[in-house]
Order: C-alpha cells, then sequence, then structure tokens
C-alpha cells in the first residue's frame, strides 16, 4: 500500500463517493454496537434483558412493549442530538466542496451526522432510513414526518415516560428505520434517496471516482457490497477502505487503510 498513491488518486479525482457504515461515528463518541458484549456495555439495561442487538433492533418491541423500544430509540435519538461529528466529516465535506460539490454519501448509519456536518441533504443516500423521521406502525398513511420528539427515559427502569403517537390515527410513530425483520419500514424517503443516488452514478460512470469507506464492517455488509460493486462496474473507480479490523479488500478495486475512520481521513486529505 502506498499513501501517495492514495492521496494521489484522491486529490485528482473528479468526484468522490464517501460510502460509511458505524465505524465512521466512533471517533464522535458514538458507540458502534461491535459484537454482542460491545452492545451491552453500550446498553446495560438490554443486558440483564439477555437481548442481542438484532433482537432489540426490531419493530415488533414497538407493538409489544413500545416503552421498552421507546426507551432504546428514545436515548439512542438525545444521543444523536448531542453528538458533534468529529473533524473527519468536515475534511470529506470541504474536499466535495472543493471538486465543485460533486460528491455523494452512501451511508447505513441512521444518526443524521452528516447533515449535521453539513453535507448536502440531496446528496445523501440513508440506506436504512433515519432515527429523525416518524412514521406511523400501523401505516395509516404514507406520510413520513420529522421527529420533533422529546423522549424522557427512565434508565434505572429502561423505560421510556412518553410515546410518540401519529398525528393521523394516533397509533404508536416509530422511527423511519429498517430494523430487522421489518416488513412495516416506510421506504418512500429512502427510495427518493436511492433514485438521486442512481442518477448521480449515471453522471459520474465515466469519470475518475475515489469511493472513501469509512467504519463498515462485515456482520452488515450493505456499504461494504455498494463501494465493491461500484469499483468492479466503473472504468475509473478506486476504493479506499478505512477500517482497524476488516479492512481486507480485493487489491484490483483500490487499497486498504487499517486504522480509524478519523485517522484515515486526515491522512489521506491532509
Amino acid at each position: 500500500m502506498s499513501i501517495e498513491a492514495i492521496r494521489e488518486w484522491v486529490a485528482n479525482a473528479e468526484a468522490i463517493l464517501v460510502t460509511a457504515g458505524a465505524g465512521m461515528g466512533v471517533d464522535s463518541g458514538l458507540p458502534d454496537f461491535r459484537g454482542t458484549e460491545g452492545f451491552w456495555r453500550a446498553y446495560p439495561p438490554i443486558a440483564k434483558l439477555g437481548l442481542h442487538f438484532e433482537e432489540m433492533a426490531n419493530p415488533r418491541w414497538f407493538v409489544e412493549d413500545p416503552k421498552l423500544a421507546w426507551a432504546f430509540y428514545g436515548h439512542r435519538l438525545r444521543l444523536y442530538r448531542q453528538t458533534e461529528p468529529h473533524r473527519g466529516f468536515a475534511l470529506l465535506r470541504d474536499r466535495i466542496a472543493a471538486k465543485g460539490g460533486e460528491g455523494f454519501v452512501f451511508t447505513s448509519n441512521v444518526d443524521g451526522q452528516f447533515q449535521k456536518a453539513g453535507f448536502d441533504e440531496k446528496a445523501i443516500d440513508e440506506v436504512h432510513g433515519s432515527i429523525h423521521y416518524l412514521q406511523c406502525l400501523e401505516n395509516c398513511s404514507d406520510a413520513i414526518w420529522p421527529n420533533e420528539e422529546e423522549i424522557a427515559v427512565d434508565m434505572e427502569r429502561f423505560r421510556a415516560l412518553h410515546i410518540p403517537r401519529c398525528p393521523r390515527c394516533g397509533a404508536v410513530a416509530r422511527p423511519n428505520i429498517l430494523m430487522f425483520g421489518d416488513w412495516g419500514f416506510n421506504a418512500a424517503r429512502s427510495e427518493a434517496q436511492a433514485l438521486r443516488f442512481e442518477a448521480w452514478l449515471a453522471r459520474n460512470r465515466t469519470r475518475r471516482l475515489a469511493i472513501i469507506e469509512i467504519g463498515a464492517g462485515t456482520a452488515v455488509p450493505t456499504v461494504r457490497r455498494q463501494g465493491e460493486a461500484i469499483a468492479a462496474s466503473l472504468p475509473a473507480a478506486k476504493l479506499i477502505r478505512i477500517n482497524p479490523r476488516e479492512a481486507q479488500i480485493d487489491p484490483r478495486l483500490g487499497w486498504r487503510l487499517a486504522m480509524g475512520g478519523m485517522e484515515g481521513i486526515e491522512m489521506i486529505l491532509r
């Protein structure tokens, strides 16, 4: 691996695609829920229940125990609102601006950190949705609305003290997030983002493209597979994979940097 080769490719790229997983937020202080132990360290009350992340991040809790469901998502909502994006976000944002704004973000994160860091809302594809939007649990309409709720949580009992409701029918509201085993996700917002992403890719398919992947693991490989597919299919695209533990990559697709997100971003953009 030549860091100079990576810097040269990014410096001369005509467009930049940022692909990001949970590891992108670690340097901002956000948990990445890596493994059951990591998830339980972040949420000791859920450890007492013996629930894994995949079990907790399931829409059935909004039906069976909405106070538990909203304790989990309400706490996360408050955490994301309080967290400031690390300086790596600004470096990426400014480099895209220097390219005339020719950039896009593809992320599995639901935390809204890219918007908070000043990225163009119309150039972000949140493939798993966003905690900052709500939908009706009963899907009484196709409505998706901004999450302006303030949800206090009793952390001792891990119970939400307020349950958001659909303003149309009064049913429990849930985050507009694609969860595990989720057949009720309202995909309208995500599909609109995906269409904009596809149009951006089509416009840039013959241009020199730098794909900068940060913190995308193999447990939920959506982001990794997207970047690899684009690097393999476009003639002038290279993937730079930044990951401290799972940096392996087919060298025909690009390069690997076995380090944390902010460190890797600073190394290639300085």
